[in-house]
């Protein structure tokens, strides 16, 4: 009972109580800490994903490491298996190798790395990758990764260390670290982990992404030794390495307002003026004036002083002001003569009938970083005919194996429709069916993740759009050569009959008549009536001899041109002393102007190619202008695109022509006719 006089006690203020509770448990997480925790945003979600992985992470930054400095890459993949899901996995390069006092803080400290900030293709870029493959092998086993590293010089020693990654502070914590004598090795890194993991072939397993990796790098040698001994190498294909990415200033298009205040803190530029076009790419001191003017703000200003205001308002000004888009020595496309070289190398065992000529897209740029799209596509031999299309997906040269449903890739091909194309695709949307193998490689600064796993790449619009139009002109090649295999094997016949049994004929009835051999001119001209192009090659080691033969059986004289995109790198100097050799620009594409061929008569273009490149040229892709395409066997129109200007149609053949494209105009209303058809029948199903 209270005393009389006494003052009531406080009330006590439960909500600020528990407030101070919670304040007592908040604290800083570090970087490592939250990715141990979530470990399936980095990849790390399963055991067989989990090797592949770690696999992926090192290779990328040896070819990366290798590319920088202008070394071929020799890669080496060792797993070998100490349990059930234990594995030892070593992966050796023979790239520049890493400085001692930097070996921590590469393999045992994530987000620290070189390329972050740099605004250039490669395919490392956030400092995550290997530290968080090493971090999962601590993780799941609890032993410290070995590493070793030696760079070029006589007197350098290499150097070794076990390294673990300290998940509460991200620092790695080395021990054994001593300097050691690396016989046969003038620079390079190897990297030993023992982590968790399940072993699996297929479609997503290291093999696959090994051989996909030789595909678009054809410039490594990759070697795999697999847990049960066996070893695969995917041999380099070629010495020709790929063009250097450089590095650019940031492009303003797309820019934020809180980036363009970040900047403007960091500049050391005086002026206004000088920031905007000392810190960004493509812009003028002519736009800088009128982006300042828009803006309402002075070219002396200091940019350090700019309020948010000013900032915004100079952004909607750099939004309405026409820039040129970023440059594009910042990327490092593969080429289709790569491209090429990588499939026929790496795809040769299942002998595929076309490899249709790959596209290189011109470069564009999304939110102000550069990319570009290249597409290429594999047709016949041996790939199954009854599956779905193989569709291989590349972002900066590394093959993306899992979620293709989330990607953007697989979301073009999906809208396109391939039936015109040659390809079976049910209900005219979807992956199609058919023997043939779909490559789509995006080069970017910046490739637009989904996660930072870099499994698949968001669907944005411009990049869509680019890549169908890639995959659509791949798809017109394989229909040009889908149209010239079905027009030849109608014709096959006839030109049997003209190259062999009527001259076998003929000789024997004479000799049995006693008369002499008569002159089947005219009845080949009446059989065939057309002007036939029959390729050759010849193989001999790295060079390969080439022969167009002309046949004219027709009954007019023809003049015309042959059109063929030849390696530049290829060709040697007897092409030119063919007396039909007309000329070659640096693209390597060749003409040869045919004139006056008499009917009956036929004509002969040879010359050679040597080098690694030259049998990356397919002789059944040769073009011809000045005649109808209807006219000739084995050749296709030259196309629009070549950017080189033919012979004309002479008068007779246009009509040819113009019958030729009503009937194509019909063909295509038919086609046109069965879709609306189709979407009816499907429409009339829902």
């Amino acid at each position: 009972m209270e005393k009389s006089g006494d003052a009531p006690a406080p009330p006590v203020k439960k909500g600020r109580a528990a407030a101070e509770r919670l304040a007592d448990k908040q604290q800083e997480i570090s970087v490592t800490e939250f990715f141990e925790k979530n470990k399936q945003i980095l990849g790390f979600d399963s055991r067989t994903k989990s090797l592949l992985m770690g696999v992926k992470e090192a290779v990328d930054n040896a070819l990366d490491a290798c590319e920088e400095t202008g070394i071929l890459p020799d890669i080496s993949v060792r797993l070998v298996k100490l349990g059930d899901e234990d594995f030892k996995v070593s992966i050796e390069d023979n790239g520049p190798g890493i400085v001692h006092r930097m070996m921590p803080n590469v393999f045992g400290r994530l987000l620290y790395g070189s390329r972050f900030h740099a605004l250039r293709q490669s395919r490392g870029q956030q400092g995550i990758g290997i530290s968080a493959t090493i971090m999962y092998a601590n993780l799941s086993t609890g032993l410290p990764a070995h590493v070793a590293s030696r760079i070029e010089g006589e007197d350098e020693a290499a150097w070794e260390m076990d390294i673990a990654v300290d998940t509460k502070t991200n620092r790695p914590v080395v021990t054994d670290d001593k300097a050691f004598v690396w016989e046969n090795k003038a620079h390079g890194t190897l990297i030993e982990y023992t982590t968790k993991g399940r072993y699996m072939t297929g479609k997503q397993s290291i093999f696959e992404y090994l051989k996909e990796t030789a595909i678009v790098n054809p410039h490594a040698c990759l070697v795999f030794h697999d847990p049960d001994g066996k070893v695969f190498t995917f041999e380099r294909a070629t010495e020709t390495m790929p063009s250097k990415a450089k590095e650019i200033k940031p492009h303003p298009q797309g820019l934020e307002i809180g980036d363009l205040m970040r900047y403007a803190k960091d500049t050391a530029q005086k002026t206004l003026s000088s920031f905007l076009c000392n810190d960004f790419c493509r812009i003028t001191p002519r736009i800088a004036n009128e982006v300042s003017g828009m803006a309402k703000l002075k070219v002396e200003q200091d940019p350090q002083k700019l309020t948010r205001d000013q900032c915004q308002a100079l952004t909607e000004a750099l939004a309405q002001v026409k820039i040129m888009p970023p440059p594009t020595d910042c990327l490092s496309p593969i080429g289709d003569v790569l491209i090429k070289k990588g499939l026929m190398h790496i795809l040769d065992g299942i002998r595929p009938e076309y490899y249709a000529t790959p596209i290189t897209r011109p470069p564009k740029a999304v939110n102000g970083n550069p990319f570009l799209v290249e597409a290429g596509i594999v047709y016949g031999g041996e790939i199954p005919p009854d599956q779905q299309v193989s569709v291989m997906r590349f972002a900066n040269r590394v093959p993306l194996l899992y979620q293709q449903g989330a990607d953007v890739i697989t979301k073009a091909v999906a809208d396109i429709d391939w039936r015109r194309y040659g390809l079976e695709q049910r209900g005219g949307k979807g992956v199609p069916f058919g023997p043939a193998i779909i490559l789509v490689h995006v080069a970017s600064t910046k490739v637009p993740f989904t996660s930072e796993g870099k499994e698949a790449i968001a669907a944005l619009p411009e990049i869509q759009n680019e890549i169908e139009l890639a995959l659509k002109l791949c798809a017109r090649n394989l229909k040009s050569h889908l149209n010239k295999k079905e027009r030849k094997a109608k014709t096959h016949e006839k030109f049997e009959i003209v190259q062999q049994i009527l001259p076998d004929l003929a000789n024997k009835s004479a000799e049995q008549l006693h008369r002499p051999v008569p002159d089947l001119a005219r009845t080949i001209i009446r059989i065939m009536n057309v002007v036939w192009v029959e390729p050759d090659t010849i193989k001999e080691n790295s060079a390969r001899k080439i022969t167009y033969t002309v046949f004219n059986y027709t009954n007019k004289v023809r003049t015309f041109m042959l059109h063929a995109q030849l390696p530049p790198e290829c060709s040697s100097p007897d092409l030119k002393k063919s007396t039909l050799f007309d000329s070659s620009n640096n693209e390597g594409k060749t003409q040869w102007l045919i004139k006056d061929l008499q009917p009956a008569k036929s004509v002969q273009i040879v010359f050679n190619l040597a080098g690694d490149l030259a049998d990356t040229f397919d002789p059944d892709d040769v073009y011809v202008s000045g005649i109808s395409p209807l006219v000739v066997m084995g050749a296709e129109a030259l196309p629009g695109d070549w950017g080189i200007r033919g012979l004309a149609i002479t008068e007779e053949d246009e009509t040819v022509l113009e019958n030729d494209t009503a009937a194509e105009a019909e063909e295509q209303q038919e086609e046109k006719e069965e879709e609306d058809f189709d979407r009816e029948e499907k429409d009339d199903y829902c």
